[in-house]
């Protein structure tokens, strides 16, 4: 006869193979796929610590700890993401969006004056920021543009479950390439990491698109090429915000002085990183 477990003991177990396994915040992990195996809130799972886990509830479980132990990103075990208030979609179509692009996002809300703005995410993704700005702004024309059909197939999902299709127009685009319109902001969190820094990457992140990840040989290329094609697709006075990676900051403030932007400003992120670059044109 086979030894039933708790519900406090699997957490226990789980947290300490996780643990071993070297997954970051293994009890919190470890706590969210049993939330998720179980259909319960984490709140909830306090409540039935002393409850035996039958075996066909334990069988999902344990592919899912199994899974996650050998580095697949928390997001796609559970499907979903938290972002700036919203839960949305996430597989292996589109990069999972990062704590930092939140950030962004709150940075831009701030920022834009007039609700009714004409915006453009480029390089959309799963559609997080696009359709975050487009939930705060409601009376604001948004666009989200990418080059992978599956990366847009994911954010018309989202925009659905949110009830946001008819307000944000997806498209698949290289950049800005063969656009005709102009806006009052350019946001843009595009790939930014060197090829040759494939080895320093966490196993959870190598599980993303390599599309979404790798921006070039210097990693800063697509974001140099953006930088060169706004100034036709922006209003006059209008801005172009960019997520940019580690030790970016400088060239690419450099060469936005080069292209006649101006008042360009660099944020740091919550971890005292140079993350942002905020500029304007015309």
């Amino acid at each position: 006869m086979t030894k039933t477990k708790s519900l406090l003991e699997v957490l226990q177990s789980t947290t300490a193979y996780f643990a071993n396994h070297e997954i970051e915040n293994p009890r919190l992990n470890a706590e969210q796929l049993l939330a998720h195996a179980l259909r319960l809130s984490r709140m909830d799972l306090y409540l039935e610590f002393e409850r035996n886990l039958a075996e066909n509830e334990l069988g999902p479980l344990r592919d899912l700890v199994k899974r996650r132990g050998q580095g697949e990103p928390l997001q796609h075990l559970l499907g979903t993401v938290e972002f700036c208030g919203h839960t949305f979609a996430i597989d292996r179509r589109a990069l999972v969006p990062r704590p930092e692009t939140e950030e962004l996002v709150e940075l831009l809300q701030s920022t834009i004056e007039n609700g009714k703005s004409k915006i453009i995410d480029v390089g959309t993704g799963s559609g997080v920021i696009a359709l975050s700005l487009a939930a705060k702004f409601p009376e604001a024309e948004i666009y989200g543009v990418d080059i992978s059909e599956d990366a847009l197939s994911l954010a018309r999902e989202n925009a659905a479950q949110l009830r946001l299709s008819e307000r944000v127009r997806f498209q698949k685009i290289d950049l800005l390439e063969n656009l005709s319109e102009r806006f009052e902001l350019i946001v843009a969190n595009l790939p930014y990491i060197s090829v040759q820094e494939r080895h320093l990457l966490a196993r959870e992140v190598l599980h993303d698109p390599e599309v979404a990840l790798f921006g070039g040989p210097s990693g800063d290329e697509l974001v140099r090429k953006l930088i060169e094609q706004a100034p036709a697709h922006l209003e006059p006075g209008g801005l172009l915000a960019l997520e940019i990676g580690l030790g970016q900051a400088e060239g690419l403030s450099d060469f936005l002085r080069q292209k006649n932007y101006h008042d360009i400003e660099l944020k740091k992120d919550y971890s005292g990183i140079s993350r942002f670059l905020l500029a304007r044109y015309g």
